[in-house]
C-alpha cells in the first residue's frame, strides 16, 4: 500500500508539473498572439477611423446638398494656387526681360560692328 500512495504522489507530481509547462506555455502564445492581435487591431482600427471619417464628411455633406447649402470654398487651395501663380508669372517677367535686354546688346554690337560712317563733303564752286 505504501508503494501505491508513493506512485499516486509521483503521478500527480508529474501531472501537476506538465500542467504548469503547458499553462506556462500556453501564456507565451497568448502573449505573441495577443501583441500580434494588437497589431492587427491597431491596423484595422486606423482604417475603420478613416473610413468613419470620410464616411461622416460624405454624409454631412450629402445633408448639406439637401439642406441647399453649398459646400465651403477650399479657400487655403485657392491662396495657394494664386501664390503659385505670382511666383510663376514672376520667373516668367525676369526671364523675358532678361532675354530682352540680350536681344537689345545683341542689336547694338551688330550695328556698332556694320555702321557706315558716311562723312559729308561740301563742294566747293
Amino acid at each position: 500500500m505504501f508503494s501505491r500512495k508513493n506512485q499516486a504522489e509521483k503521478t500527480a507530481d508529474e501531472a501537476w508539473e506538465h500542467l504548469q509547462s503547458a499553462w506556462a506555455t500556453a501564456g507565451e502564445s497568448a502573449g505573441r498572439a495577443g501583441r500580434t492581435s494588437r497589431k492587427l487591431a491597431g491596423r484595422a482600427g486606423d482604417r475603420v477611423s478613416y473610413v468613419t471619417d470620410e464616411a461622416w464628411a460624405r454624409a454631412n455633406a450629402a445633408a448639406s446638398a439637401l439642406a441647399g447649402r453649398r459646400p465651403a470654398r477650399p479657400w487655403g487651395l485657392i491662396v495657394a494656387i494664386g501664390l503659385v501663380g505670382v511666383a510663376v508669372g514672376w520667373v516668367a517677367a525676369g526671364t523675358a526681360r532678361a532675354a530682352l535686354e540680350r536681344q537689345a546688346e545683341n542689336e547694338e554690337i551688330e550695328l556698332a560692328e556694320t555702321a557706315v560712317v558716311v562723312t559729308p563733303t561740301y563742294d566747293e564752286r
